[in-house]
């Protein structure tokens, strides 16, 4: 369910980042309500699955889908050149994405990344 909650908040940082274009500087209101709700979706969302997640491997596929997703929109609605080079390297961020998924420690239900913290001597995972 987590990844779930991950792929969504990187859903809706494509939606906001794409809804930056039509914002005009947010001088058109629509559009800025719309992007600065995708915004507070996109960091909620993000927030929920680092309850759970570590936040290097959250970040960074949060930041990948956008990325890829951003790329996309950019191409397909705003007419974006996509080189070889360009598509190369979306292609091996989108391997590094799927990489991080599977080397990713499996959830562990109702546990979160806090309670897997020793605090008794102050360090984390006995370290």
């Amino acid at each position: 369910m987590v990844w779930l909650i991950l792929i969504l908040a990187g859903l809706f940082e494509v939606a906001w980042s794409i809804g930056l274009k039509y914002t005009d500087g947010f001088t058109r209101p629509l559009p800025s309500l719309l992007t600065a709700a995708a915004i507070v979706g996109s960091m909620t969302l993000l927030s929920l699955s680092t309850r759970t997640l570590p936040l290097g491997t959250a970040y960074a596929i949060w930041v990948g889908v956008g990325v890829v997703g951003a790329t996309v929109g950019g191409v397909i609605l705003f007419g974006e050149a996509i080189s070889r080079p360009r598509l190369f390297f979306l292609l091996l961020l989108i391997g590094s994405i799927v990489g991080l998924k599977l080397t990713s420690s499996p959830e562990v239900e109702g546990q979160t990344v806090s309670d897997s913290r020793d605090v008794d001597d102050g360090r984390v995972n006995g370290g």
